[in-house]
């Protein structure tokens, strides 16, 4: 990698020569890691030009560096970092050495606490069987629809798109659509005033979760279920409770009294995917109107309703205003794109706008004016055709395999979706079964992680078939059920 010359500094009380300043300059950025073996230094023109002092200085300090082996010459092409330079030295923990003598753990009001999310394996694609969910499938998804549509955001026309600031706002040709043409399929009727971009459903439950909650609050959450909206339950001071989730989802019955918030999956609840009915949605809407607390429905894979007619939302039944909604293009599209939405009451947006303006500001104006001219040129609709088709036909394959090896599935599935709840024979540590599974090149998701409190269930686990063809799902099967029967003996 070639450097700028304007990487390069003179401390005018450096005690020594100008030569000496410029070879201690290069072999302490090389010891330090900040450039490495086979970058190009600058010329020794310009570097002389950059500080203003002699270029023979720079030479013969380029040269007492090739003689100790720090760089070499190449004809007609410079001055680089040799191969036979010092590595980077590193202090006795393998780190490199910082100095940092802040006592952190006194002086983050925060601290880096090391919640149990769902481990995520960025070398899936090398597994031949990655039975995880979220990931992309690259022979389902467009490619050249997402970049025409990204080249069309490039143009003169929408300039302002990629370049203006667009302080509190968001891109109105989305926010047209999703008003117009996404909310309307799950029954929901909203003002472009009550639609909030956020950077992905979590970012959209944290900002719930800040200007709902707080100490003296009381929450109520789905147990097993999403872990990322535990952390962020956790870290709010409120008064969390986890309740025990059944085959029709969250029973309305158990949710406690002095409650601010409770946060509910009904369409496909996570993990389980269980569907809550409609009978169970009124009940929750009823006890949060005669109780006055708000419900924050997290719409998750309602796009992945191919066993039976989607639901409506639950907020398309809310009457009094009470239920704040999140929804993602990051799962339907790709979890990379971190884009979803928050749609509830106009002042309720508008405090949530004002908190996401401090913290991000706005999410990139070219990734959501791209969003937008693939949404409204069809390619999402093609897109869902195509998962639905593909997982449907991989839903079949994946549940007759579980009968020829005796699999157990923990819950019946809902409507859809893209993956199954397992529990495997008691005894069984899921954690352990990933392990070994790995080493047949099968991935699956162990389900400590989605369970609150301290006594977590350990045989339960989470396997996925968006990213596994359904060729393939008979073989992966095969090696998950032989390391079963090796660990139940």
């Amino acid at each position: 990698m070639p450097l700028t010359e304007d990487t390069f500094f003179l401390d005018p009380n450096f005690k020594g020569s100008l030569q000496t300043q410029i070879r201690q300059i290069v072999a302490g950025s090389i010891l330090a890691g900040r450039i490495r073996h086979g970058d190009r230094l600058p010329s020794s023109r310009r570097l002389a030009d950059h500080l203003g002092i002699s270029r023979i200085t720079v030479t013969l300090a380029y040269q007492d560096l090739v003689a100790d082996g720090y760089l070499e010459s190449r004809d007609r092409s410079g001055y680089f970092v040799a191969d036979t330079a010092p590595l980077p030295e590193l202090s006795a923990s393998g780190a490199r050495a910082s100095g940092d003598s802040v006592d952190w753990d006194r002086v983050l009001r925060v601290p880096a606490t090391p919640w149990q999310l769902v481990e995520k394996t960025l070398n899936w694609r090398d597994y031949r069987y990655p039975f995880i969910y979220g990931q992309t499938d690259p022979t389902l998804f467009s490619h050249s629809a997402w970049r025409s549509c990204a080249h069309q955001a490039l143009g003169l026309r929408d300039i302002d798109s990629l370049t203006a600031d667009y302080a509190s706002t968001d891109d109105p040709q989305l926010i047209d659509f999703i008003v117009r043409q996404t909310l309307p399929r799950r029954g929901i009727a909203a003002r472009p005033e009550e639609v909030l971009i956020t950077a992905g459903a979590q970012n959209a439950l944290w900002l719930t979760a800040e200007l709902l909650l707080g100490p003296g609050k009381r929450a109520a959450f789905e147990n097993p279920g999403y872990p990322g909206l535990r952390a962020v339950l956790s870290r709010s001071g409120a008064d969390v409770m986890p309740i025990n989730v059944d085959a029709d989802g969250l029973p309305p019955d158990l949710l406690p009294d002095d409650l601010t918030a409770a946060f509910v999956t009904p369409s496909h609840h996570a993990p389980t995917t269980v569907t809550m009915p409609m009978i169970r949605r009124r009940q929750i809407l009823e006890r949060a109107k005669a109780e006055d607390f708000v419900v924050i429905e997290d719409d998750y894979e309602f796009e992945m309703a191919y066993l039976r007619p989607p639901t409506p939302a639950l907020k398309s039944i809310d009457e009094d205003g009470r239920v704040i909604y999140v929804g993602s293009f990051s799962k339907s599209l790709f979890p990379g794109l971190r884009l979803g939405y928050l749609v509830g009451p106009e002042r309720f947006i508008e405090a949530a706008r004002s908190l996401r303006t401090v913290t991000l500001r706005h999410l990139p104006g070219h990734i959501q004016r791209t969003t937008a001219y693939f949404l409204e040129r069809g390619h999402y609709d093609a897109l869902v055709k195509r998962m639905r088709d593909a997982f449907a036909e991989r839903r079949e394959v994946m549940a007759r395999e579980f009968d020829l090896h005796g699999l157990r599935m923990a819950t019946e599935q809902g409507s859809g979706g893209t993956s199954f709840w397992m529990r495997a024979p008691e005894g069984v540590d899921t954690d352990e079964l990933a392990l070994a599974l790995r080493e047949k090149s099968v991935l699956i998701e162990p389900g400590r992680p989605f369970f609150a409190g301290l006594n977590k269930p350990r045989n339960f686990y989470r396997l996925a078939y968006s990213s596994v063809p359904a060729s393939a799902i008979p073989a992966g099967i095969d090696r998950l059920s032989g390391v079963l029967k090796e660990m139940t003996g």
